[in-house]
């Protein structure tokens, strides 16, 4: 569900006119809506009514400031990976008991801050860094509430890329060693073991892959208690696929929920959830305009001012992304063209072979669901500034991230005193 739709052949985001916007903000940009944002969010909440669960919005997914305040206030918490994100999820106001700190190579600066700011939960994924974490809470004199992170051996999601609960995978605590590091974090003194944690990819299409990580987790949560392990907490993290448009649509929150609470209901633990794509991958698209269409000898392309750098989803993970024209035309031929950008790189492309409306030079096309992972991965390759992002609400909008000059862009850099 998202609140892009056209009207009289127009495309608007909520209230406003998408082409408009683009004669004011100039292409390429991204525009998120406000109404889907927050739907997202309480159909998640709705779900789970009655469980009072954590949901800590995978900041990772979409960091913008702007974004995270709007989710706070729909109760959203926040499941940070760096000490960047944990510092924008306390600008937000994210309250820090509503933070979580994943990620498998926490610095000691970023795990002194987050010991500071009196986070809610560490997610330890290995050894080593149980051992730092309990160094550094003893150095500080605070103790860390952890969950370790453990690894079901579940291969999941849209990807090879994005899936993370595999043996082989970097993430997590072997399955088979968990039970042992459990025992030697409970005789630490500065780390309080209070959880388990499991994330076992993105872009997951189907309830079975958590079904079965799940369950090997309920029954890990019986072995350490019956170990002396006081376990409270169970962090299921995210991974809830949204429909892209190429494949069949990914499960409901409500048939998500009903599988975990049939789980999870004799355990008697907290829940935390850790949504990201779900909640903004369909609240953001990408308006970029025709640059040229070229004539290739085997194919033809249509050159856009958007490119690899704006939004690296299709080059890094073949992903597809739906595109439709910014202004409706129903009489046109279809066409088959392979969208690409202008950055020097083959792999510069949102779509290949792809039949769409034909589309002329100055044209706009709108990329959609592009509101997860486009913006925060997004890079100044080849010295393109970072594109802007606009948020609307109903008939108004805000630009919420500008697009810098080059002066800005460059302004970091320096020469030496040689030359």
């Amino acid at each position: 569900m998202h609140h892009f739709e056209y009207r009289s052949g127009r495309l608007y985001a909520e209230d406003v006119d998408v082409a408009a916007l683009a004669d004011r903000i100039g292409s390429p940009f991204y525009v998120y809506s406000e109404a889907t944002l927050r739907r997202h969010m309480r159909v998640f909440h709705k779900a789970f009514e009655g469980a009072d669960p954590l949901v800590a919005f995978s900041v990772k997914a979409n960091s913008n400031i702007a974004v995270l305040k709007i989710l706070q206030s729909e109760g959203s918490g926040a499941d940070v990976v760096s000490g960047g994100e944990l510092q924008r999820a306390l600008k937000a106001g994210i309250a820090p008991d509503k933070i979580v700190f994943s990620g498998i190579g926490k610095t000691r600066d970023e795990v002194k801050a987050a010991l500071n700011a009196g986070i809610y939960q560490f997610n330890v994924e290995s050894a080593p860094e149980l051992e730092a974490l309990n160094a550094l809470a003893l150095e500080t004199g605070k103790s860390a509430p952890v969950a370790l992170r453990v690894n079901p051996d579940v291969a999941a999601g849209g990807h090879d890329k994005i899936s993370t609960g595999r043996k082989e995978d970097k993430f997590g605590v072997a399955w088979e060693e968990a039970r042992g590091l459990y025992g030697r974090a409970r005789e630490m003194k500065g780390v309080d073991v209070v959880g388990v944690d499991l994330h076992i990819g993105s872009q997951i299409a189907d309830l079975a892959p958590f079904e079965a990580a799940f369950s090997k987790a309920a029954q890990l949560i019986a072995d350490l208690r019956a170990d002396g392990c006081s376990i409270d907490r169970l962090d299921l993290g995210g991974g809830l696929g949204i429909p892209y448009g190429d494949a069949a649509t990914p499960p409901h929150p409500n048939d998500y929920a009903a599988l975990i609470k049939r789980l999870t209901a004799p355990l008697g633990v907290r829940l935390i959830f850790e949504p990201g794509r779900m909640i903004c991958g369909n609240a953001g698209i990408l308006v970029t305009r025709v640059i040229f269409v070229k004539e290739g000898v085997a194919r033809k392309f249509l050159i856009v001012d958007a490119a690899m750098n704006d939004l690296i989803r299709p080059a890094l993970y073949d992903a597809h992304h739906e595109i439709i024209p910014v202004i409706q035309n129903d009489e046109a031929p279809r066409t088959t063209y392979d969208v690409v950008g202008p950055v020097c790189e083959s792999s510069d492309f949102f779509a290949k072979a792809r039949a769409l409306p034909e589309m002329k030079e100055g044209d706009l096309a709108a990329i959609m669901s592009a509101g997860a992972y486009g913006a925060v991965q997004a890079s100044q390759y080849n010295t393109r500034p970072l594109i802007p992002e606009v948020l609307v609400n109903s008939d108004r909008h805000a630009v919420i991230r500008r697009r810098p000059s080059f002066d800005e862009m460059i302004a970091l850099e320096a020469s030496p005193d040689w030359l």
